[in-house]
């Protein structure tokens, strides 16, 4: 039986527990098949190269979804997320070199709204580099 989080349970600037994610190679190319998003700057190293990043990089929108896991871990609940808006300052770079790449995602509820909406927002960092700037997640609670 899962715990359903109330809202008169939560108080602002309560932290969720944070995931990590590691970001491999495969992990674009399956994401790629999956979504549709064939874009060489996911998927070309040299392509990469030639438009001015270090490497390839992970999907956005790939990333928004490994951000959004923080709160759906945490509510365990998908329905109970209302809306989501992100604004990316950073792209995930996938080295080819095995290790992959670490990305910490770590969220904080920052209002509690009318009707038992609260407000979280989802930070993501990558080697100490913010990935996401302005994300947020509306939530209802019972």
């Amino acid at each position: 039986m899962s715990v359903v989080i109330k809202y008169s349970d939560v108080e602002v600037g309560f932290e969720l527990p944070k995931i990590v994610h590691n970001y491999q190679r495969q992990d674009l190319v399956k994401y790629a098949i999956a979504s549709g998003d064939h874009n060489k700057i996911h998927l070309d190293e040299s392509f990469a190269k030639s438009v001015g990043l270090p490497d390839i990089i992970a999907h956005g929108m790939l990333t928004m979804g490994v951000a959004s896991r923080v709160v759906t871990n945490w509510v365990k609940d998908i329905t109970a997320v209302k809306s989501f808006s992100v604004k990316f300052s950073a792209p995930v770079v996938v080295p080819n070199d095995g290790k992959g790449t670490d990305v910490e995602f770590g969220a904080k509820i920052e209002e509690k709204m009318s009707d038992n909406l609260v407000k979280i927002a989802v930070e993501a960092r990558c080697n100490g580099t913010k990935v996401l700037g302005r994300s947020l997640i509306i939530v209802q609670l019972s």
